[in-house]
């Protein structure tokens, strides 16, 4: 019981100061706006209808030109052939990138998402649950186990506070380590390196190395649908943000626009700057999920956060590591199996090369 008072009470003072996470930057006394209202109010403009039609026909017929020219673009090619290269260290991203902002939370006192805060003088044992995940993470020690321990820790903040929501993205990660495990560099790696070799007095006492041989290949079937987990679970944090956070909230996003001077930086209607957002995130989400374009997704997605951190200065830049991760590792690996780039892939460059997916 004290943990809830604890957790209730600071969440509800954090939330009074919260364009990726709006509620993380906005003024929780906005008035709700209706969504059908706003978007007959946005589109009824000629300008702002002009706008949007013509954005949307120019992405159209950029993506059908690259997907006419791309099979003799042979750099793409090279750029994938590297990429597969760093396989083995994601990993290592995915532990950096959900294990700093976790010992942040836990020194900061907010669960998971900044929304959702506890006081740290009244729960020093749940500060020191997100210290200690963050903390193993990073140091790759008894990496599946702890990253089970994440995904348990995430779904019980849930019920403790649904704006937890606002940082799905850990989800994704945690599960995509509990299948890779630590990687290297990492504790794990080296533990069980020395206790391998023969002669060694670790190998004599400890007693995980061989039960993390038999889990390792038990896992390993599974490892081919990380690139899935990973990028599905960023293109339903996209989803809904920009759905949720945007269209069907946009009183919340229009202070953020006003509060910021946006319409300075780009001169156009209030309205017009949130459904654009909205209808970004939401076009990168949907592709991610069925894995379309994949790696051009993340890497515009990286440059939505960048600019976010640039021009929203109060916005916690904790908050997005595990963003930012999650966007490098699908850009390493692609889209992965049951994607639209596997199975729709362009001619091959040489007459050697198979067909490659359209990411």
């Amino acid at each position: 019981m004290a943990v809830e008072t604890g957790v209730n009470a600071a969440s509800a003072a954090g939330r009074a100061a919260r364009v990726a996470h709006v509620d993380y930057v906005a003024d929780e006394q906005t008035e709700r706006a209706d969504a059908v209202s706003f978007l007959s109010e946005v589109l009824s403009d000629p300008f702002n209808l002009a706008v949007v039609l013509t954005s949307g026909a120019v992405v159209v017929v950029g993506l059908l030109a690259y997907l006419a020219i791309r099979p003799t673009i042979e750099d793409i090619v090279v750029l994938r052939e590297t990429l597969a290269g760093y396989g083995d260290l994601v990993p290592w991203m995915l532990r950096l990138s959900a294990g700093l902002p976790l010992i942040g939370a836990g020194f900061q006192g907010y669960l998971f998402a900044p929304t959702a805060g506890f006081d740290v003088a009244a729960n020093p044992a749940l500060r020191l649950l997100f210290i200690g995940l963050g903390f193993t993470l990073l140091f790759g020690l008894a990496t599946r186990t702890v990253a089970a321990v994440g995904i348990a820790a995430y779904a019980w903040s849930l019920t403790a506070d649904l704006s937890v929501v606002l940082a799905v993205e850990y989800v994704p990660i945690l599960l995509s380590l509990v299948v890779l495990g630590a990687g290297r560099p990492s504790a794990d790696d080296m533990l069980l390196a020395v206790a391998a070799a023969e002669g060694t007095y670790y190998g004599r006492i400890d007693p995980v190395h061989r039960f993390k041989r038999r889990v390792d290949a038990v896992v390993r079937r599974f490892e081919r649908f990380v690139p899935v987990v990973l990028r599905v679970g960023m293109g339903v944090s996209f989803v809904y943000l920009g759905a949720v956070q945007k269209l069907a909230s946009p009183a919340s996003a229009l202070s953020v626009v006003e509060r910021y001077g946006l319409t300075a930086v780009v001169p156009v209607d209030p309205g017009l700057w949130v459904l654009g957002a909205g209808v970004a995130e939401i076009a990168v989400g949907v592709a991610l999920v069925v894995g379309a374009f994949t790696r051009g997704a993340a890497a515009v997605s990286f440059g939505l956060f960048t600019l976010t951190l640039f021009g929203l200065p109060d916005d916690p830049v904790l908050a997005h590591v595990a963003l930012f991760g999650l966007a490098s590792a699908v850009f390493t690996l692609g889209a992965g199996p049951l994607s639209f780039d596997n199975r729709f892939g362009r001619p091959a460059l040489r007459p050697s090369e198979s067909a490659v997916s359209t990411d």
